[in-house]
């Protein structure tokens, strides 16, 4: 018998890449981009009930409302029978931050209400129809997602170990703005093969000759993010800091769990309002 209630977690995106190669006709722009999912995220519960309801909990939960536009609603109405149920969205990671939360919990629903309804996911063009990302989310493993974000490629290898640092200085950034301040959008994306990334060292280094192009016009409207990718890059053991997404999340890549605690903890004490959180690289 299923179980009447079912979880999932919503891990966060993290963009190590994040070309952007083009744009079509209707306004969506190409994308050509490297991701992994960082070990914590959003908790979606999903309990077996009459009607659909969403009710929000967490300490990241102020300025959302659990409207019938909200993406978690959006993502159970998308299946081709939906059913009843209760979900809880538990929010943990900062609103519109770049790193997925939004996406990452329409993924985490579909997967939830799947088990709970006993019904397959929603075909892939009810899934891209929910948001970029959410197909990349949906996958749950480090990635090559490209196209407007339809195209999901597993790596041809898992990449190495690594601990991810990531912090948001608490400003909101408009994805949008975000994409109209890009002074090209026609940019050269990653190689069409992706290189033996062996070791922490091999992947840094490749990622130091990527990009993330929504970084500078993110900068332009916040320079703060600069400063939280500052602070990412002088932490002892930081092989690489960058910008996730549209912003404002950053991220750094470390080597072990002890250097990456470190790090989160010396920068949340010399920034005490800003989101700092170590956890484990997901791939």
């Amino acid at each position: 018998m299923t179980p009447k209630t079912q979880t999932a977690l919503a891990r966060a995106k993290i963009n190590l890449s994040l070309h952007v190669i083009g744009q079509r006709a209707d306004g969506y722009h190409l994308l050509d981009s490297l991701v992994v999912f960082a070990d914590l995220g959003d908790l979606i519960t999903c309990t077996a009930d009459e009607g659909l309801s969403l009710r929000l909990t967490g300490a990241e939960s102020a300025g959302l409302t659990a409207a019938e536009d909200n993406l978690v609603l959006r993502a159970a109405r998308a299946f081709e029978r939906p059913e009843g149920a209760a979900i809880t969205l538990d929010k943990r990671l900062p609103v519109a931050s770049g790193i997925g939360g939004g996406s990452a919990d329409a993924a985490a629903t579909l997967v939830a209400l799947s088990r709970l309804w006993g019904q397959p996911l929603p075909d892939a063009e009810r899934v891209v129809a929910l948001g970029a990302d959410v197909p990349v989310c949906l996958a749950g493993h480090g990635a090559r997602m490209q196209g407007v974000g339809e195209r999901v490629s597993p790596l041809p290898q898992a990449l190495p170990p690594a601990q991810l640092v990531l912090v948001n200085p608490r400003v909101y950034v408009s994805t949008p703005a975000v994409f109209k301040g890009l002074t090209r959008k026609d940019n050269a994306p990653m190689p069409d093969a992706l290189p033996r990334l062996a070791s922490l060292a091999d992947l840094a280094g490749f990622l130091a000759l990527q990009r993330n192009d929504l970084e500078a016009p993110a900068l332009g409207a916040e320079p703060v993010i600069g400063q939280a990718k500052a602070a990412l890059a002088a932490q002892p053991g930081c092989h690489l800091a960058r910008m996730s997404g549209s912003g404002a999340t950053c991220f750094g890549l470390f080597a072990d769990a002890g250097t990456a605690e470190a790090a989160a903890k010396a920068i949340r004490t010399a920034r005490p309002t800003w989101w700092v959180q170590a956890a484990p690289m997901v791939v």
